[in-house]
């Protein structure tokens, strides 16, 4: 494990990476932790504190896919972290018991995983459903409702 090639804040709220290099790396991190909605705050203040400003930061948030992608903290993180924890998973330790509990345990974490996103999408289907029922239920009442008005309205034969 090498704790030396990402130093952590551990005095941020949530231990967070320390940004290392010149003042548009970290300016370009601070804001990517806050999201798209400090990106468009700091081109809109870029546009009214000079507008080459404004229109240059456009500019990078286009070239750099950040203004149509998801939250810019997401992408720059899943990437990276994601192939970090995968090396160290498939990594062996030298130790074979070890190694096989550490595989057991993640084949169980992956299982567990599939249930429980299973198990949502049902959640998800049944809340769906509740919600069409509803909406039929609706839709058939206010057909009554408006059948029993024209009835009313019409005299005897």
């Amino acid at each position: 494990m090498n704790t030396a090639s990402s130093p952590i804040d551990h005095s941020a709220p949530y231990a967070r990476t320390v940004r290392e290099g010149n003042w548009f790396t970290k300016a370009e991190g601070w804001l990517d932790e806050r999201g798209k909605g400090a990106w468009i705050a700091a081109m809109v203040l870029g546009f009214i504190l000079a507008w080459p400003v404004g229109l240059a930061l456009l500019a990078y948030m286009i070239w750099s896919k950040r203004m149509f992608s998801g939250s810019c903290a997401t992408r720059r993180h899943s990437h990276s972290a994601h192939r970090t924890h995968w090396k160290a998973a498939v990594k062996s330790s030298g130790n074979n018991a070890f190694d096989a509990y550490k595989a057991e345990t993640l084949r169980r974490l992956e299982d567990e995983q599939d249930q429980f996103e299973a198990f949502l999408q049902r959640l998800r289907e049944a809340k769906d459903k509740a919600e069409f029922d509803q909406f039929m239920d609706d839709r058939a009442r206010r057909a009554a409702e408006e059948t029993s008005d024209d009835d009313e309205g019409k005299p005897a034969a």
